[in-house]
């Protein structure tokens, strides 16, 4: 694919943007559907590459969905799950959230994806499967196999999250469907991501599943019936948190909606906008950033709202004073090594970034333009679009990759640059 120039901002900004709804909270949301005791209707979910390919992977299995309307999917259970080969994507929710739900078929069920999958972290969660009594082959990395046995014995697990808190998250959403339930243990590094994992447990007890967590890093799910329930999906705040972050670049403000009450990170999110720099209003329903066109340097720890890493490394690479990224070691085991090619490509443009254990440090110099590369990451490719804000000439290689989690990103971009 041809590079092309990312739009520039003719000046300071104002508007206001809709982003749709959480990959995540979407994610959770259908596989949940999916293992309960009766028919769920969801309203709000998001339509992306992620999304439909979680779709067509529980279809397989045979559970039925019904669009409704626009956004509005009604997810039917089978009375048994049926195996099949799945097609992951690129999307660790599906390589992480579907094997345990494969188990419960009756029969093998390949899995396999993209070629950048088959570096994407699974062996921790497929070892836990394993304790858990359940058959695979070659459980290291993609492609595996999960041989299916209708049930799963369950039990005392414990895994090394570590790696991605999607490992806790895969195990918990069908751990009620385990015969002896789940009694749930990470022991290993730090946990990454943990606001994921309190909306997994927030999701299952909404559906009547007895989550309990008798001390840090230790879950019990009781085994029982997951109820079907009818719910609305919250808008993705991480995505929002890309559109946010342009008023720090080019001035002016930015509104979209914000819940009052979530269990998102949301007010983490909004607190490293405001240590950049930005300033950022709250009122019922949502909230409105702006920015000077100045962002501040500062040392940052995103351990809970990790997917920021690539939007604050492009935000500090054009501060003030340098800067430090702490607490997101697990990134490089997302769709690419985030760390590596964060360096990579803002290091190109002039940049002055370099690794360190856990994260990053940002020290600003003149930046100029050139193509800056996404490996394919919907995350490295906000980056790139908010870095030509501040830098004229800075090209993408690959904006479809935002399709992954937003499927009219570009749209929406210029929408905010009042190009549309």
């Amino acid at each position: 694919m041809s590079p092309a120039a990312a739009p520039a901002s003719a000046g300071p900004l104002s508007a206001s943007i809709v982003v749709p709804g959480s990959k995540s909270a979407t994610a959770r949301g259908y596989v949940l559907a999916a293992l309960a005791a009766g028919p769920s209707t969801l309203t709000g979910v998001l339509d992306a590459r992620d999304t439909r390919l979680m779709r067509a992977a529980l279809q397989g299995f045979g559970v039925r969905f019904t669009d409704l309307s626009d956004g509005v999917v009604r997810v039917t259970p089978p009375e048994r799950f049926t195996p099949h080969d799945v097609h992951v994507g690129l999307a660790g929710t599906i390589m992480r959230f579907v094997p345990p739900l494969a188990a419960l078929a009756h029969g093998a069920s390949r899995f396999d994806g993209d070629v950048e999958a088959h570096d994407r972290p699974v062996a921790p969660l497929l070892l836990g499967l394993q304790r858990a009594g359940v058959s695979i082959d070659h459980p290291q990395s993609l492609p595996f196999t999960v041989q299916g046995a209708g049930r799963v014995p369950g039990g005392a697990v414990t895994v090394d999250a570590s790696g991605s808190s999607q490992f806790v998250s895969g195990l918990l959403l069908a751990g009620a469907r385990f015969e002896r339930g789940l009694d749930l243990r990470h022991r290993g590094g730090p946990l990454p991501s943990r606001p994921h994992i309190g909306l997994t447990v927030a999701m299952l007890r909404d559906r009547g599943v007895a989550v309990v967590e008798p001390e840090p890093d230790h879950w019990v799910v009781a085994p029982g019936a997951i109820a079907a329930r009818d719910e609305t999906i919250e808008p993705d705040l991480i995505n929002a948190a890309t559109f946010l972050a342009a008023p720090l670049l080019v001035g002016g403000s930015v509104t979209t909606a914000w819940p009052d009450h979530t269990v998102q990170a949301a007010d983490a999110i909004l607190d490293v906008l405001a240590a950049l720099g930005a300033e950022v209003v709250r009122r019922p329903g949502e909230v409105t950033v702006s920015g000077d066109g100045r962002v501040r340097g500062v040392d940052l720890d995103l351990s809970l709202t990790s997917e920021l890493t690539c939007v604050a490394a492009a935000l500090l690479a054009v501060a003030d004073a340098p800067g430090t990224i702490s607490g997101v070691a697990h990134v490089r085991g997302h769709e690419t090594d985030r760390l590596a090619a964060l360096e990579t490509e803002l290091n190109a443009l002039g940049g002055r970034v370099q690794q360190t254990a856990d994260g990053l440090r940002v020290t600003p110099a003149p930046l100029h333009g050139g193509v800056f590369h996404t490996y394919a990451d919907h995350r490295m490719a906000h980056a790139g679009s908010l870095l030509a804000l501040a830098v004229s000439g800075v090209e993408l290689d690959d904006l479809t990759c935002t399709t992954k989690t937003l499927p009219d990103f570009a749209g929406l971009w210029q929408h905010l640059l009042g190009q549309r």
